[in-house]
């Protein structure tokens, strides 16, 4: 053995599947040493459940299979799973008190994916509750805390929203890799916080069946991971057409790790002028315009592209998602399953029930979706809304049509706030964190992000790449040209072990 176990959760994915394959070290061994780091980490509350004796009797399957030289795209490695992510036999709970002691008896598409090509389940990681924020604040089971802290201080962070758990799992070394979603920036958010990799795939590329849903027309899961190469690796396996998702769609997988080496010579790069929005930071400019001008010494052409219609996204994203939200979130209920508290009658359990299990968020959200789908709002608000939705589309049809291939803009308007720092604050203040991010859930399209530096006070910023419809190559090459510029970010020394 040519690693000790001590060291193997600092392996990048890509470089422990190669390790195992070269037989350095145990799929067991790499479970072990995961598991032992998540048991040091409590105090973040990145995971919500530990599987460790799944996690072990999976690793004894895969080391059988990497033996007899069957092994899997992903055999052995071990991966940390949202907990939105239905697994059987596994509790699943949204990170809400209404789906307490709610175990699937079956398995999402997505994870199922996963387990199908040879990955090992750590647990279920924490999240905003129904995926419903952006700081991972408001799960029912406590905010997950950030590995990064600001130099000279131990304030706890935030690690960003809904995938908060996801992604400081990913940061703090306690999985290779983690699944998330994404409706409004749930991965790019938290990712470009951590300073990990996440991606949004397009609408449809990963099936949603078995993923407990916010907005339908919206919700789309995605990787995260430490390197670009990483989420590649892992987008493969989670994408595919799903006959139980009717919005699933039918077209191949490409093989995304290939299309890292493509690099960006000859590709036509647009910045959007209307996201420059008024106060964001001087340094998040300038790591945008350092952004464009690695991807123009790597060969790429920058060009000024205009999408007129970005400043009504995020009040038509919080009229649209709510709207689905109070649809989706109707079955919560206390007859089936999860959380029941008795009433006097049937609508009083229902009343009892919701009241008990959601949060101040969930609730905020299901009364402006019920308010903006009620008889003498719905034109004025749900409708409009969708028009919008139209026009945002169509604006990044025409920036494509006129020959751009991909679109740089800032991932996040700031680096990581404190938890508490908002709790407060109007609500408007932590629905702007999405500002960058919404569009690209509104159109349908892949958006990636990736980290490219540090702020004045040592935390990470991240860069997104949004790309034409199922074009996630593009986004990848263009992402490893940032990534190999940026340099990896060194992650946070354990000052939690």
């Amino acid at each position: 053995m040519t690693s000790k176990p001590a060291e193997l959760t600092d392996l990048t994915l890509a470089q422990a599947r190669d390790g195992l394959r070269a037989k350095d070290f145990s799929a067991r061994e790499l479970a072990q040493a995961h598991i032992d780091a998540i048991a040091k980490a409590r105090v973040l509350n990145a995971y919500l459940l530990e599987t460790p004796d799944r996690a072990l009797a999976m690793a004894e399957v895969a080391d059988q299979k990497l033996a007899a030289g069957e092994a899997r795209p992903l055999e052995g490695l071990p991966l940390g799973i949202k907990d939105l992510f239905c697994t059987h036999g596994v509790a699943t709970t949204a990170g809400s008190k209404i789906l307490e002691g709610f175990q699937p008896h079956y398995e999402s598409t997505v994870s199922h994916n996963l387990w199908r090509d040879g990955a090992v389940m750590l647990g279920k990681l924490n999240l905003d509750e129904f995926a419903m924020g952006s700081s991972n604040e408001t799960s029912a089971y406590g905010p997950v805390v950030s590995p990064w802290r600001r130099q000279g201080s131990d304030a706890k962070l935030v690690p960003g929203g809904s995938s908060g758990g996801s992604a400081a799992a990913v940061a703090a070394r306690l999985c290779l890799g983690a699944t998330a979603t994404d409706t409004g920036g749930s991965i790019r958010q938290p990712a470009a916080f951590t300073g990990t990799v996440g991606i949004k795939p397009t609408y449809g590329r990963c099936s949603r069946w078995g993923t407990v849903a916010f907005a339908s027309s919206l919700d789309q899961a995605g990787p995260i991971a430490r390197t670009v190469r990483d989420t590649a690796i892992l987008l493969a396996s989670m994408s595919g057409h799903d006959e139980k998702d009717t919005t699933s769609v039918d077209l191949p997988v490409p093989d995304f790790e290939a299309a890292l080496g493509r690099g960006v010579k000859g590709l036509t790069i647009g910045i959007p002028k209307e996201y420059r929005v008024d106060g964001m930071p001087a340094e998040i400019e300038r790591l945008w315009q350092q952004g464009a001008e690695w991807l123009k010494s790597a060969g790429a052409r920058i060009v000024e592209v205009s999408l007129p219609h970005t400043q009504y996204a995020l009040p038509a994203y919080y009229i649209v998602a709510p709207a689905e939200a109070s649809s989706n979130l109707a079955r919560y209920d206390g007859v089936r399953y999860g959380l029941r508290v008795p009433g006097k009658d049937i609508v009083g359990m229902y009343e009892q029930t919701r009241a008990a299990g959601f949060g101040r968020e969930v609730k905020r959200r299901i009364m402006i979706g019920t308010y903006v789908l009620s008889a003498g709002y719905y034109d004025a608000y749900y409708v409009r809304a969708q028009k919008i939705r139209t026009l945002i589309k169509r604006d990044f049809e025409e920036a494509y049509a006129s020959g751009v291939d991909a679109i740089l803009t800032p991932a996040t308007p700031s680096a990581a706030f404190g938890i508490g720092e908002k709790a407060n604050a109007d609500p408007v203040e932590m629905y702007l964190n999405d500002v960058f991010t919404v569009t690209v859930n509104m159109a349908g399209l892949p958006g990636i992000a990736v980290p490219a530096g540090l702020d004045g006070q040592g935390l990470p910023l991240g860069l997104q790449l949004i790309g034409r419809p199922f074009d996630e190559e593009t986004l990848f090459a263009a992402g490893q040209v940032i990534e190999e510029a940026a340099g990896r970010i060194a992650l946070p020394q354990a000052w939690w072990a």
